[in-house]
Order: structure tokens, then C-alpha cells, then sequence
């Protein structure tokens, strides 16, 4: 047992796979076994537990999830931290101690609060992803049993199926018509095919006999022993440059050019004001110590933390939805896509197929046709479809029986067929089941009811292609089925499916989900327009849309897309809804084309071609029952098949951006009317407005008040329609908001100053009063786009922002707040400030329409060119 072997013993991970792999194959694979300490039958389940505490899981990600120390210092290094730790370091410098201790407490309630959080969103994402997380089939005690691949270690015996993602890198034990997909790590788009035994090869991605980790078997089966996991194989050796050149989100990219927009309107009002003090003669450290607290004020502290809150919550929301959410920054892109494409089955179908028909060549049913079908099925090796599901519940199983395997080639996306070499009761013959095209083009003769063979001229050629296309036009959908004798033959290659014997077809029909008209009708009221791009001939898809009723313009068949570059593509798939016949690198141009107009596109995908389009796309979408290449490749996965599912997940992740925007606007504005006013009235008074402290607690008190946000509702009007980050807006609406409320700032300096004549303690009290009033009371008046009464906000917002607006209440007009310059203020003042209120209030329920107005009609565009892939 290895678990009893001592530490000098212990077998380490195999440096070198692929290019070194053929010494594994001196005879046979005994040297890689040895290598590993490892046997035919697998580890037993004890040596499995005791290599995975040595080796760690089998992740290539697992040294992202940073520890709590970590993560408080990557804080302490953004630049809005970095303002306050300097605003904090000047204040303590010059004896500022107040200024100092609130500066600092600032800085951890907003890292303690966003560190909090991100870990309990790294926890609640981790909780979804084991939900829909991807196993394998493994060798374990001599038995197969199925094991998250993060729990796999060196040793293991694992068995792939076409889809299958292969989880580690290791060498082939076994293989039948395998072929994987290594473009991720090669950037080779064709499969590279995979079999036992020394390759020869001088370079990894030459190495048949290794598969590696990242990759996915598109075709065949195969069995690996695994001799490299988590960050030792290739890929987890390439991960951290992979990352460094992904290309930000949609999401990263608005963030930043949030933070860009904040930094410019900090650096333009504390320079003005620090500069226009100097000239004036200001004392100079008072000065500075003024435009540290405005800096401090501009910063939106708890930013990160709203942002983080509102995606977890959200993803927990999706979650009770069921939609599984395994990127937070995909459901902002997910409420801002504005074209899904999808393939049809099992999102506008009920994915039932059912074999309604077997007519042979002359168009009568055969039961030969039925037999060569389910023989097909029954002995192929590879993924088995559920049209081969179909066949062999329609035959009922006796259609098969009695044949024997003597060789096969699998199905994939590219051949579009599957070949069997059979036998039964010394017949032997060569079975071709696939794409009638594909099936036909290898024909030179049909089979009559009767027996009889007749060649397969122009006249018998159109007569198969209309019975096709009749078929095609009622929704069905057809494979055919052809075959020649193959007396004496043992092995099985591409060249031995030429010369066939046309028999006939099988009919399938998939009924029409009854929901989907109404999920796509839904989809099209929110502002996502709905492309189905399918596999199946053109009249398949056609009456499938014509009878579930759905808006659609023009149709592109993969035969059409083949021939036109990439810009004709991208000038036609505006003003094309359907695709038909497409194959998998046709469907990743689409994808592109797309996003080439300006789209936010989504892609549904659950099979192995899907994987490219699905990684492609601005969201990739799965489902639980989907291939693990299509699900690796998603950022999100329906645990139901259905669009209605998707558009309430559109729903949530619109909400959730929503709430991150009433942060921005409410921050942005509310930050900078009131350092604005205090700039002005810096320049206007011989005395400052508030003191560094009273900035400081001001700020601290805002943004406590908001802390709220990521539980409250959205209006229906912010959900209808896709978003994107428009800094454009969010300036608009600081300019519009925050000025308006410097104006009652210093309506409320004038009447302190010339109607009451206030001293400067009772000026400072009265103002900070009356700015905490308004910037808190205000958040129920630009939550919403709608008349402030018609809008209910959540309890926790209504609690946090009272609770804030009574401390800073309790602070101001009690002797709680002396010891930081408050004092009492005479009735008739109060009652001014509360008719201030009142009327600034009203004028913003009023001004908001104005600078909350919708976008104009059009002008949804990307945030960035940097969005283009992920």
C-alpha cells in the first residue's frame, strides 16, 4: 500500500509528459505504472485519500483563492485605500489625531466589510460550483466510480468518453476512435487523434499517446493513467500567462473606468480648492489638511464592497432560479446581453426525440432499415445521442440482437456519421448511420423493398432529396441509413465507407416546448433578441419556428456562411435570425460576427462543439446535463433547459446591476455636491464650512447609509431593457444631482451667514445637519427612476439609512457631539434647515427625470473593444 510507504519512498509527480511520454512504452505501459506507483486496476481508495493530502487537489486555479492577510493587503494597495492611508499619514503628521482615527476607521470598516464579504461570495460560489461540478470515471478498489476531478491524484486509471473533459495530463492506456481537442493549448483547430503506444513524436503536441489536462475528447473513448494534476500539468504550467493575457470583462472594464472617472473629478476639485486657498492666503496645513478630508470625501470606500455584496446576493438569487453562477461578474454581463443565440433542442423543443418512422429508399417502411439503425446504434462505441436512444427504444432492442462488433469509427461533429463494422450469422457488412448528405454523397446504389439493388443515378439521387425535404418541412428530422459487404474484413478506416448501398432513413420528431414561444416573447420584451443556430437542415428549423409561432428574419445555411469571409458575415448576421447546417467553427463565427456588430451576446450550448462558441461568447451558458467540455467552457449553467429559466436569471442579473448603480449614482453624486459646496464656501467664509473631523464623520455616516443598497429592489423599467456601463450617464447625472444640491448648500450658507449671522460652531452644526439630512434622505428620491411614493425600498435599505441619519442627528443637536465642535441650535433655525429639506427634496423627485432619462433608442454599445473574448 502507498499509504504505508515511508517519506523517502513517496513517488513524485512525473516531470515530463508528451514529448518524453515514449519512455513510458519500453513494453508495454509497466514503466508508467511503476512511475507512479500504480496498477492496471487503479489505486485503491486509501492511497487515493493519502496522494491527494501530498498533492493537493487537481485545479490548476487553487493558488487564486487568496488567504484573509492576502486579501487586506492587495486592499491596502488600491489606489482609493492608498488616499485615505495618505490622507490618514498626513493628519497623524501634523497632530490631526481625530482626523486620524476616523481616516483609519473608515479604511477598516470599509476592508473589514469587503474582505467579509468576497469570502463569503468566494464560499457561496465554490457551494454553486459543486453543484454542477464535473466528474470522471475512475479506477478505484478495481472498480469505476464516479469522483469530482479535483479529487483525482497520480495513478489514477480514469476513462474518457467523447465529451469528456480530460482532467489531467497522462498517457493513453487504451483507446477506440479517440480524438481530442487541443486547441487550448496547441492552437491546432483539428482533433488530434489519440492511441497506446510510443508516438514518436519530438514535441507535445505531436504526442499521441498523451492526453493532457484542459483538453476534451470530441470523439472515441479512451482509457489514461493520470501522471500529472493541478498546476504540474502542462496547462496549470501555462495558467498564470493564460491569465495575464485574458482580456478584461465587460464588467473589470466599467469598474475601471468608474475608478478613472473618480480619480479625475478628486484630482480637479482638490487641486482647484488647494490651489485657490494658497493664493488666498490660507493658513498653508489647515489648507492641506481641508483637501485631504475632500479627497477622502470623493472616494467611494465602500464600493468594492457594495459591488461584491450585490453579485453574491444575486448569484444566490439566480441560484433559487435555478441558474448556477460560476463567474459573479457574468451576471452584469448576463443583464446586459441583447442577442442569445441558442440551438433549438431542449430550449424551444421538449429534447423528447422519438422515432416516428424507418422508410427505406422507395419511401415505404422497411423493417431491414429499422435493423441496420438499431445494429448501428447498439454496437457503436461513441457518445451515444439520444437520436440513438430513439432508435433503440423504437426497435425495442430485438432489431440488434444476434450482431456482433468487429470494428467502428465514432461519430463527430466534422464526419457527421458513424460506421460499424458488423456481423450476424457469418454476414458481415460495413453500417453507416448519419447525416442524409453525408450518407448519400457515399452511395453509388439503393435497396428496394423488394431486396433488389439499383443504381443510385440523378433521377433516384433527387428523388431521396425531395422525399428529404418533405420530411424536413413537416419538423422531422432524418438520419439515413446505408451499408456494403465487407466479407473478410477486419479493421475499418474512412476509405471503407465509400461504394454504400442507400437503405433508407430513420424519422424523429422532437415536439415543440409549449413554453418557448412565450420565454421568447418574453426574452424580445427585455431587449434580447433570440438567434437559433442549429445543426439541422434548414426546413427542420423553419417549421419549428413557423409552429411555435416565433418572430424571425432570414436564415443562413452553413453551406452560405462557408463561402463568405468574416465582414459579409458580420454585415449579414444582423438581419438574420436562423441558421441552419451549421458546423462547430461556423457557429464560433457567428459568435464573433456578432459581437463584431456591437451584440452583448449569449450563446446556449450543451454538446462538444459547443464548447469554442460557448468560451467565445460574452456569456456562455450550459446545462447541468451537458457535455464537461460545454459545461468547463460556461460561465453559467441552467439546471432546467429552458429559455423561461434564462429569463428570469436576464431578470436577476439586471436587478443586481441596478443596485450597484444606485451606489454609483448616490456616491458619486451626493460625494461630490457636497465637496463641491464646501469647496465654494471654503473661498467665501473666513472659516471652513466643516472641520477635517466633520468631513470625515459626514462621509463615514454616508456611507454607512448606503450600506443597504445591495438588498433593495429594482423598478421594473431598470430590469426591461439590456444595461452597460455609460460613463456618459453617470457624469450626467453627478452634474445634474450634485450641483443641485450645492445650490441648497449654499442657500443654507447664505441664511446662516446673513439671516441668522452664525458663529462659526453654530454654522458648522446647522450645515452638517442639514447636509446629512439631505444626502441620506435623498437616497429614497434616486433609488428609482419612478415618483419616489411609488417605490418601495427594502427594509435594510430603510434601516441603514435611518440608522445613520439618527446618529448623525444624535451627534449634531446633543452634547454627544461636542467633543467634535457641535453645539445646540436655536428652534427657529431647526425649522428653517426643515423647510430647506422639504424643498430640496421635492425639486430632485423633479430634476431626477431629466438626469436619470432613459438612453436615447440605439445607443447600447460595448463598453470597451477589450470585451471581445474571455
Amino acid at each position: 500500500m502507498l499509504a504505508t510507504r515511508s517519506k523517502e519512498t513517496k513517488v513524485p509527480q512525473p516531470t515530463s509528459i508528451g514529448h518524453d511520454a515514449d519512455h513510458f512504452w519500453q513494453d508495454g505501459p509497466g514503466p508508467a505504472f511503476a512511475a507512479v506507483g500504480s496498477r492496471a486496476e487503479g489505486l485503491t481508495a486509501a492511497e487515493a485519500a493519502e496522494r491527494l493530502a501530498r498533492f493537493g487537489p487537481n485545479e490548476v486555479a487553487a493558488e487564486r483563492r487568496r488567504s484573509i492577510p492576502a486579501k487586506i493587503l492587495r486592499r491596502l494597495a488600491e489606489p482609493m485605500v492608498a488616499i485615505l492611508l495618505t490622507a490618514a499619514a498626513v493628519s497623524g503628521a501634523t497632530g490631526e489625531w481625530p482626523s486620524f482615527v476616523i481616516i483609519l476607521a473608515i479604511v477598516a470598516a470599509s476592508i473589514t466589510l469587503d474582505v467579509v464579504q468576497e469570502h463569503r461570495a468566494e464560499k457561496t460560489a465554490e457551494a454553486l460550483r459543486r453543484s454542477v461540478a464535473i466528474h470522471a470515471d475512475v479506477l478505484r478498489d478495481g472498480a469505476v466510480v464516479r469522483v469530482p476531478v479535483d479529487r483525482l491524484v497520480p495513478g489514477d486509471v480514469v476513462r474518457l468518453e467523447a465529451g469528456d473533459l480530460v482532467p489531467a495530463d497522462g498517457i493513453v492506456l487504451a483507446a477506440h476512435g479517440a480524438r481530442a481537442d487541443e486547441a487550448l493549448l496547441t492552437g491546432e483547430p483539428l482533433p488530434v487523434d489519440k492511441r497506446p503506444g510510443p508516438s514518436g513524436a519530438t514535441d507535445a503536441a505531436d504526442a499521441t499517446d498523451a492526453l493532457f489536462g484542459g483538453t476534451g475528447l470530441v470523439s472515441g473513448s479512451a482509457t489514461m493513467l493520470v501522471l500529472r494534476t493541478g498546476a504540474a500539468t502542462r496547462f496549470g504550467g501555462i495558467a498564470a500567462a493564460l491569465e495575464a493575457a485574458e482580456v478584461p470583462t465587460a464588467f473589470e472594464v466599467g469598474l475601471h473606468r468608474l475608478g478613472v472617472l473618480i480619480v479625475r473629478l478628486t484630482v480637479f476639485l482638490v487641486l482647484g480648492v488647494l490651489l485657490a486657498h494658497l493664493v488666498s492666503h490660507r493658513p498653508v496645513v489647515e489648507s492641506f489638511l481641508f483637501a485631504v478630508a475632500l479627497a477622502v470625501g470623493l472616494t467611494p470606500e465602500l464600493l468594492p464592497m457594495i459591488v461584491t455584496v450585490s453579485l453574491s446576493r444575486g448569484a444566490l438569487r439566480m441560484a433559487e432560479r435555478k441558474v448556477v453562477v460560476k463567474r459573479l461578474g457574468s451576471i452584469h454581463d448576463l443583464g446586459s446581453m441583447d442577442v442569445l443565440a441558442t440551438d433549438k433542442t431542449g430550449t424551444l423543443t421538449e429534447a423528447r426525440i422519438a422515432l416516428t418512422g424507418h422508410p427505406g429508399a422507395d419511401g415505404s417502411e422497411s423493417g431491414r432499415v429499422l435493423m441496420l439503425a438499431a445494429a448501428n446504434a447498439a454496437l457503436g462505441t461513441g457518445i451515444r445521442s439520444p437520436l440513438d436512444e430513439a432508435i433503440l427504444a423504437g426497435s425495442g432492442g430485438a432489431a440488434a440482437a444476434g450482431w456482433a462488433r468487429i470494428a467502428d469509427i465514432p461519430f463527430d461533429f466534422e464526419r457527421r456519421r458513424v460506421t460499424v463494422l458488423a456481423e450476424r450469422d457469418g454476414e458481415r457488412i460495413v453500417i453507416v448511420k448519419g447525416a442524409p448528405e453525408e450518407v448519400r454523397a457515399r452511395a453509388t446504389r439503393i435497396e428496394n423493398a423488394d431486396g433488389t439493388l439499383a443504381p443510385l443515378d440523378a433521377a433516384a439521387a433527387a428523388r431521396l432529396e425531395v422525399f428529404e425535404a418533405a420530411r424536413a418541412g413537416e419538423g422531422m428530422r432524418l438520419l439515413a441509413v446505408g451499408w456494403r459487404p465487407a466479407a473478410g474484413q477486419e479493421t475499418l478506416d474512412e476509405a471503407g465507407e465509400a461504394e454504400l448501398v442507400f437503405a433508407g432513413w430513420c424519422v424523429f420528431v422532437d415536439p415543440p416546448k409549449a413554453s418557448a414561444a412565450a420565454a421568447v416573447l418574453r426574452l424580445k420584451a427585455a431587449g434580447v433578441h433570440v438567434k437559433v443556430i442549429s445543426g439541422d437542415a434548414a426546413p427542420v428549423v423553419q417549421h419549428l419556428v413557423a409552429t411555435l409561432g416565433l418572430p424571425h428574419r432570414g436564415l443562413l445555411t452553413g453551406h452560405e456562411i462557408e463561402a463568405m469571409t468574416d465582414s459579409a458575415l458580420a454585415h449579414r448576421v444582423g438581419s438574420v435570425d436562423l441558421f441552419a447546417r451549421v458546423s462547430p467553427d461556423q457557429k464560433l463565427r457567428i459568435i464573433r460576427a456578432l459581437k463584431a456588430r456591437g451584440h452583448r451576446v449569449g450563446f446556449i450550448g450543451d454538446g462538444i462543439n459547443d464548447a469554442p462558441a460557448l468560451k467565445a461568447a460574452d456569456v456562455g451558458i450550459s446545462v447541468d446535463g451537458a457535455t464537461d467540455v460545454a459545461r468547463a467552457a460556461a460561465d453559467m449553467i441552467l439546471l432546467a433547459p429552458d429559455l423561461g429559466v434564462l429569463a428570469d436569471g436576464i431578470e436577476e442579473g439586471r436587478r443586481t446591476y441596478a443596485n450597484i448603480m444606485k451606489y454609483v449614482r448616490m456616491g458619486t453624486s451626493s460625494n461630490f455636491g457636497n465637496m463641491l459646496s464646501m469647496a465654494i464656501a471654503s473661498l467665501a467664509i473666513p472659516f471652513l464650512p466643516l472641520t477635517p473631523v466633520q468631513v470625515l464623520i459626514n462621509n463615514l455616516l454616508y456611507d454607512l447609509s448606503e450600506v443597504g443598497i445591495p438588498f433593495d429592489r429594482a423598478d421594473p423599467q431598470e430590469t426591461a431593457r439590456p444595461h452597460g456601463w455609460d460613463m456618459a450617464d453617470i457624469l450626467r447625472f453627478t452634474l445634474v444631482m450634485g450641483p443641485l444640491s450645492s445650490v441648497f448648500d449654499l442657500l443654507t450658507f447664505a441664511l446662516l451667514a446673513l439671516v441668522f449671522s452664525a458663529e462659526p460652531a453654530v454654522f458648522r452644526t446647522a450645515w452638517f445637519a442639514e447636509s446629512m439630512t439631505t444626502q441620506i434622505l435623498v437616497i429614497f428620491v434616486i433609488r428609482t427612476a419612478a415618483p419616489a411614493w411609488t417605490s418601495r425600498p427594502h427594509r435594510v435599505l430603510v434601516a441603514t439609512s435611518l440608522g445613520a441619519l439618527a446618529v448623525a442627528l444624535l451627534l449634531a443637536l446633543t452634547p454627544l457631539g461636542a467633543p467634535f465642535g457641535f453645539v445646540p441650535l436655536p428652534p427657529t433655525l431647526l425649522a428653517t434647515l426643515a423647510v430647506l429639506v422639504v424643498a430640496y427634496l421635492t425639486l430632485a423627485e423633479f430634476v431626477k427625470r431629466w438626469a436619470m432619462a432613459p438612453p436615447r433608442r440605439g445607443r447600447h454599445v460595448r463598453v470597451a473593444a477589450g470585451t471581445a473574448g474571455r
